[in-house]
Order: structure tokens, then C-alpha cells, then sequence
């Protein structure tokens, strides 16, 4: 796989730039297919400026040895651009171990850009998450960017459309990704779908692809992470969502 990403590697969606003045809310708007939004003003009282969510970015300073140390390996390999591992760093021994398993998932599965593009934004579609939509829709429909995809798969895939005339490997992995995050429930015919197209290893492997950017939408609920200051959020909210 192209590794040229490699700033901002560990972003679960994609998360690049995120130590930015300004704001803008990361929370869908209620209602139906809900057209973007303006930027806001001003950040919520709870957010901090300098990480964009309600935890402060982690100084080095308050670290011990081991904290200080992986603070220094990760902004080493500037892989602090963005928000994530900015969080975790709260808790070093937390983050250390998640860096070998986001370097491995993100590059070293063999997965293409193409397929790793429609398994992000199909886990970030299904778990409503704004912040890792704009981001990867962003690369998605950048012509220079190696997860380029065309814009009628992206559309497909933000709108929860049916699922046809794509490759096998698509349809594959957005009937996975619905089943697995919206029913709560893998069916037998998808399962072996899946298993038939990438093996038991990659199986495997884009499942835990894809549970990490469902855990990284739930810890960027949790702690409110927003938006970049210039940045208009591209996922429209589902109807009952």
C-alpha cells in the first residue's frame, strides 16, 4: 500500500491539521438528510482551542520517563498532527501499543487505498461520525490523493444507498459494514462473501480495520472533538438518528 500518508498516520479517520483556531460543531444536526452547516463562531464552553476537544493536548512536561517517551516517538514521526493520538497520550500506556497495531492496520495489510478509503467511510457512514467523514470524503474526492475514489461511490455509500454495480470487494465490505454497525448482526451470506474475497487473515484484518474507526468515532463523541476552524461538515444526519 502507498505509504506516502504517513503525517497523521494513527487518525483513525484521517484526522489532519486538528491544533486550529476557531470551530465548528463535530455533532450532526437532527433531522432528516440535513444539508451542511455553517462554521460556528466559537468552540462549547467544554472544548479546548488547542486540541479541539475537551481534553487539552498533553504536554510533555507533566509526563514520567515512559510518557515522555512516547510523546517523543510519536511527535518524532509527527503522527501528532492531528487529534489522535493526541488523547490517548493522557494515558502513555495506552497510546505506545495502539501506535503498532494503527501502523499495521492503516499499511501492512495488504489492503488497497482504494478498499481502505470505502472501509473508513463506510464504518464512519454507520457510526454517524462527522469528524472522520469530512476528513476521508475530503481525500476521497481529491483527484491527487491516492484514496481517490469516484464521486458516485461516495454518494452511495454517505446516502445509504442500495448496494450495486460495483467491484465484488466493494459490495463486500459496505454490506459488512451496515450489517455489522447498523444490525448488529453479520449474515451468513456476507460473512462468507467476505471471507471468499480476502481469506481468514484479511477478514480478520478488515474487521479490526474497521472496529478501530468505529472505537475512534466513539472516543470523538466522547470527548466532542470537532471540526477543523475551516471546515464544513459533510455527513448529513440520518433520519432518526
Amino acid at each position: 500500500m502507498n505509504k506516502l500518508k504517513h503525517v497523521g498516520a494513527l487518525v483513525l479517520a484521517g484526522v489532519v491539521g486538528a491544533v486550529v483556531g476557531g470551530g465548528m460543531s463535530a455533532q450532526n444536526a437532527p433531522g432528516g438528510w440535513a444539508a451542511a452547516g455553517p462554521t460556528q463562531v466559537s468552540l462549547p464552553k467544554d472544548v479546548y482551542p488547542d486540541s479541539r476537544n475537551r481534553l487539552p493536548l498533553a504536554k510533555r512536561e507533566d509526563m514520567d520517563d515512559f510518557g515522555k517517551k512516547v510523546f517523543d516517538d510519536l511527535t518524532g514521526t509527527k503522527r501528532l498532527a492531528g487529534t489522535f493520538p493526541a488523547v490517548r497520550l493522557h494515558s502513555p500506556k495506552l497510546a505506545a501499543p495502539l501506535v503498532a497495531v494503527w501502523d499495521y492496520l492503516k499499511y501492512d495489510t495488504g489492503l488497497s487505498d482504494r478498499l481502505l478509503e470505502v472501509a473508513v467511510l463506510t464504518t464512519a457512514r454507520e457510526m454517524d461520525c462527522q469528524y472522520e467523514w469530512t476528513q476521508w470524503e475530503t481525500h476521497g474526492r481529491d483527484p491527487k490523493d491516492p484514496r481517490h475514489i469516484e464521486p458516485a461511490l461516495i454518494d452511495l455509500i454517505k446516502y445509504r444507498k442500495p448496494v450495486v454495480g460495483l467491484g465484488e470487494k466493494e459490495t463486500a465490505i459496505i454490506r459488512l459494514g451496515r450489517e455489522m454497525f447498523d444490525k448488529k448482526k453479520v449474515s451468513s451470506e456476507t460473512f462468507a462473501q467476505v471471507l471468499g474475497l480476502f481469506g481468514r487473515r484479511g477478514t480478520v484484518d478488515l474487521v479490526w480495520l474497521m472496529n478501530n474507526y468505529a472505537a475512534s468515532a466513539i472516543e470523538m463523541m466522547v470527548f466532542d472533538q470537532q471540526l477543523l476552524a475551516d471546515q464544513a461538515p459533510l455527513l448529513p444526519s440520518r433520519q432518526g438518528h
